[in-house]
């Protein structure tokens, strides 16, 4: 697609996502960075997201805690309490003032949650299940995470955590965000109830498919009910193994869950492609595909795993996907829809500086192109 005009580029044409006018279909995806310390966001991820903002583009922050007792991680941010509302409200503002759309995507981690620190060390931490989880390892199989055996949740206790999201929801919005996004995908505690693999309940929240779709849907109605339906996606990633995190028959619970979705009427459906195995293993002969999912529902539908600039392009142009959300290429080239209008070379990401705590380097340091005038 050298040389085109950029009308001519799928990824660069506008799009009306309900309310939404969007200048681009290009998605800064939610990224997990580590930098809020003691959960506050800070002043560094004004310069973060603000490098990544266009006029109409369309941003979905990392992954935020909803509670004070769903704290996985340190330096994730939470949003929560007042204060995170305060912390979040200037980037927030420094975002809109550039005329993006920014989701804050709501985040418990459920058994997937390193808690060496306060205030839960030595707590374990809640699931559908009492199965502990593997350890995170890297490429080189050097551990990053380990995580303690896991409390199974009676059924009574799971509607106060739909509650939880209810109120992180309007807290988002009370600091400024646009929307929310349920993150459902990649082995946190959403889908530690969606996926066979690991729920291994017998109540009304495990075993058939309807059942272990239950909670998801009622944390859904739960936060649409509260900020509006037209504020609110979900991101799904049933075709993966993450965090061990299987399902007997991705293909169906896709189907399900996307067409479930259309009671509530929310905005979008964000989905992981099947490809994407785990957050590192991707397989480009997979035959497997999102079609169905994009066919059943109908808002929004997002796409993410594994996308450079052509195959976006090609998801768009035949109507596979309204948009296309970029992870690591967005995270290490800031200019990413410029570079993309313009076919230009990519920076490298940084793996070993993803999460690190400090507040510029493998940050806010990647370089833009070079502006000539």
């Amino acid at each position: 697609m050298e040389g085109q005009e950029r009308d001519q580029i799928p990824l660069l044409t506008h799009y009306k996502m309900g309310n939404f006018h969007l200048a681009h279909r290009i998605v800064l995806a939610p990224l997990t960075r580590f930098r809020s310390y003691d959960s506050l966001p800070q002043p560094h991820a004004i310069l973060y997201y603000t490098q990544r903002t266009t006029k109409g583009g369309f941003l979905i922050s990392e992954a935020a805690i909803i509670s004070h007792a769903a704290q996985g991680f340190k330096n994730a941010p939470g949003i929560w309490s007042k204060e995170h509302i305060d912390a979040w409200k200037p980037i927030v503002e420094a975002v809109h003032a550039k005329g993006g759309i920014f989701f804050c995507q709501l985040w418990h981690p459920g058994r997937a949650s390193e808690q060496s620190f306060e205030p839960n060390a030595g707590q374990p931490p809640v699931s559908s299940t009492d199965k502990p989880c593997s350890p995170m390892v890297d490429n080189s199989g050097k551990v990053l995470f380990e995580f303690l055996p896991p409390r199974r949740l009676n059924s009574d206790e799971i509607p106060a955590l739909a509650n939880d999201f209810r109120i992180a929801a309007r807290n988002a919005m009370e600091a400024g965000f646009d929307g929310v996004e349920i993150h459902a995908a990649h082995g946190c505690l959403v889908e530690q109830f969606l996926k066979d693999e690991v729920n291994d309940r017998t109540d009304k929240y495990g075993g058939s498919l309807e059942n272990r779709c239950r909670f998801p849907l009622e944390l859904i109605e739960s936060v649409a009910s509260e900020i509006g339906a037209d504020k609110v996606g979900i991101r799904l990633s049933p075709f993966a193994n993450y965090m061990d995190s299987g399902d007997s028959n991705p293909e169906a619970l896709g189907l399900y869950m996307a067409g479930s979705l259309n009671k509530y009427g929310i905005l979008y459906c964000h989905m992981v492609e099947p490809r994407m195995k785990t957050a590192e293993e991707r397989s480009d002969e997979c035959a497997l595909s999102l079609g169905p999912m994009r066919q059943a529902f109908n808002g929004t539908f997002i796409v993410a795993g594994g996308y450079e600039r052509e195959d976006g392009n090609n998801a768009v142009a035949k109507k596979n996907a309204d948009l296309v959300a970029y992870g690591r290429p967005f995270l290490a080239n800031p200019d990413l829809p410029k570079r993309f209008e313009l076919d230009a070379p990519l920076n490298k990401h940084k793996r070993d500086t993803f999460y690190t705590q400090d507040p510029v380097v493998g940050y806010t340091d990647y370089p833009f192109l070079e502006r000539t005038n």
